[in-house]
């Protein structure tokens, strides 16, 4: 390639490069200034710190530390999803653990301690939530317009719809593959869940046996049983169909029920907490996690203000292979689901239920009361207490399948995180957030910086007083590879997260003895080949040639050391690796790109050919001639 084309590749590079570090991704209302700013760990400049508690066991045990630790690796894992974050995630005490991240990111911590325990389950029952209407009668009381014909309440007109199908497609990969695809949204077409909406569901066959009593939640009953009166608890326990409201009076023996906490609510049996009319959405949302993980058990939670009765789950987010972000055909974000082989022959088995139910199955009338016109049962996708889509399935799916709803980019990595590095072995609760102040601090990073500025001088010292010219290309191609190593650490800060340490600075520092390390190859090589009898213009592709493979074998050494390291390492170390095999390859770019193609325009220059300017010396002191040889 002809030396300009080289260089008019390498000004390409650094256009694109300095494009994505002013105005790519990451960069709306940031000022020129705050653009230049590379992402800056935790010990540079402080930043965010969260601490969760463990909950403890069911016998009153703390968790072991054999669990904690297997949290610990999980939640590393989803903070450090992109690899290069170097958060920090230790265990404190026997019940805590403690994540810091560089920077303020309450956002990026909120979700890490979820369980993220993922259930797929049958509806089997819709109930509108119904406690206002209960509680304050009047303000929920129907009006008529002039034909007379009722208009909905306030209560019933929060039902959510589940009208969107997954139905197979040979798209979705696998034969009979489909997408488990929801609304994002309720369908104005859909009736409501009123009180009245959904008949008792029928016992079914797959109904599992109730879940044991514990002692504790005996006496939690007990106390539950003193707190709302005996009437009214003999009342619930009766019930199996949902109360008709417009009934006042039969609805007011429940009213007591509706000054219970959340944790109280979530020590009713689930057909209590269904089919009472005054548990509201509210105390059901605020359960303790957990709340809902037992997969043996039919549970109960709301979806866009409706109360669903979901039976036992059939299908365990264990049961999934692997989950990635995607965008479908229509631009909108899901998460794709690969199933494991016998997760496979679970949710293909459950889906045949949803699609193929009995006659007189409940989950088709609860598929009715949500979605208008549904002929087949709805099987919802449940993370920890949240059903994040509750669709009408309307295929038989034995393939690959997705998740949709409202996903952006980052909700839908992050419940891909989730999915992929698996479940929490144990329950936490947020404690605190708070900001931290940097563990070593900005001196710290000026101290680095100077270290590294002394480092690039001395070398550039050495440089002009031992190849003179030839110096100053040494000096101009480690400051190209600084302004490519500068740019690169500032765009892979916004779009990947990677986060500059003291020891990435330290990696940084190590590559500039590499590339230095390839000066002396080539210029040495330079003078042998002068030696030998060649002039300097001829000599100049010669040893390029064969200072190429020696320089590239260097440099790829030093780049399977970083990779391995990478690999095997954690936190800070993996940020030195990181950075320096970044910084070597971008050395070698700039070995092909400008110092090659420099040394070709050197050598048909005048000064290059002088003993005294071009740092050749004795070198050229000893040819007779300078015609090409």
């Amino acid at each position: 390639m002809h030396p300009g084309r080289q260089l008019a590749v390498l000004g390409l590079l650094f256009a694109i490069l300095y494009v994505l570090v002013f105005w790519g991704p990451g960069t709306k209302g940031l000022g020129y200034e705050e653009r230049l700013h590379p992402k800056l760990g935790l010990d540079l400049i402080g930043g965010t710190q969260a601490t969760y508690r463990a909950s403890l066991l069911t016998n009153g045990q703390v968790p072991s530390q054999q669990s904690m630790e297997e949290s610990r690796k999980i939640i590393d894992q989803r903070v450090n999803a992109l690899g290069v974050a170097e958060a920090e995630v230790v265990i404190e005490g026997n019940q805590n653990i403690v994540v810091s991240v560089a920077g303020k990111a309450n956002d990026q911590l909120k979700n890490v301690g979820q369980a993220a325990q993922m259930r797929f389950r049958m509806v089997l029952g819709a109930n509108g939530d119904t406690a206002d209407s209960v509680m304050n009668p009047q303000a929920a009381a129907p009006s008529t317009d002039p034909s007379g014909s009722p208009a909905p309440s306030a209560a019933t007109s929060k039902a959510p719809a589940a009208n969107a199908s997954a139905a197979p497609s040979a798209s979705t990969g696998g034969q009979g593959g489909g997408e488990l695809a929801p609304s994002a949204s309720p369908s104005p077409s859909a009736p409501a869940a009123s009180a009245s909406a959904a008949p008792a569901p029928a016992p079914s066959a797959s109904a599992a046996a109730p879940a044991p009593v514990t002692a504790d939640v005996k006496e939690q009953r007990a106390a539950i049983e003193k707190k709302v009166g005996k009437a009214a608890w003999a009342a619930a326990e009766k019930l199996t169909a949902p109360v008709d409201t417009t009934d006042a009076a039969a609805a007011a023996v429940y009213k007591p029920f509706n000054a219970l906490n959340s944790v109280e609510v979530n020590a009713l049996t689930p057909e209590m907490q269904f089919y009472v009319p005054t548990i509201s959405c509210t105390q059901l949302d605020g359960r303790p996690s957990g709340a809902i993980d037992d997969e043996k058990s039919k549970v109960v939670s709301c979806q866009t203000g409706a109360k669903l009765l979901m039976d036992v789950a059939k299908v365990l987010g264990t049961d999934i292979d692997t989950a990635s972000p995607q965008l479908d055909q229509q631009s909108q974000w899901v998460v794709s689901l690969d199933f494991t082989s016998s997760g496979q022959a679970k949710w293909t088995a459950l889906t045949r239920e949803a699609f193929q139910p009995a006659a007189d199955s409940p989950c088709l009338t609860a598929a009715a009361a949500l979605s208008s016109g549904a002929t087949h049962c709805l099987v919802a996708v449940v993370l920890d207490k949240e059903v994040i889509s509750a669709p009408e399935i309307q295929g038989v799916l034995s393939g690959q399948s997705q998740i949709s709803g409202s996903f952006d980019a980052t909700s839908a990595k992050e419940l891909a995180d989730q999915i992929k590095y698996g479940a929490l072995p144990v329950t936490f609760t947020p404690l605190s957030s708070e900001t931290v102040s940097a563990t070593l601090g900005i001196a710290q990073l000026e101290a680095g910086l100077l270290a590294a500025a002394i480092g690039l001088g001395l070398v550039a010292i050495y440089s002009f007083f031992y190849y003179r010219l030839l110096g100053s290309v040494i000096f101009l191609s480690l400051l190209l590879s600084g302004l490519l190593t500068f740019g690169a650490l500032v765009v892979l800060g916004r779009t990947t997260g990677f986060t500059l340490t003291l020891a990435g600075i330290a990696g940084f520092i190590v590559s500039l003895g590499v590339a230095a390390d390839s000066f002396v190859i080539y210029f040495e090589r330079l003078k042998d080949e002068i030696h030998e009898g060649r002039s300097a213009r001829s000599a100049v592709p010669r040893a390029w040639a064969r200072a190429r493979r020696t320089i590239i074998s260097a440099n790829t050494i030093t780049i399977m050391c970083a990779v391995v390291l990478y690999i095997v390492s954690i936190g800070a170390v993996k940020g030195f690796a990181f950075a320096l095999g970044l910084s070597t390859v971008l050395d070698l770019v700039v070995v092909f790109l400008f110092r090659h193609p420099i040394m070709t325009m050197f050598a048909n220059t005048k000064a290059f050919m002088s003993p005294r300017v071009s740092g050749l010396g004795r070198a050229l002191k000893r040819q007779p001639t300078e015609k090409e040889a």
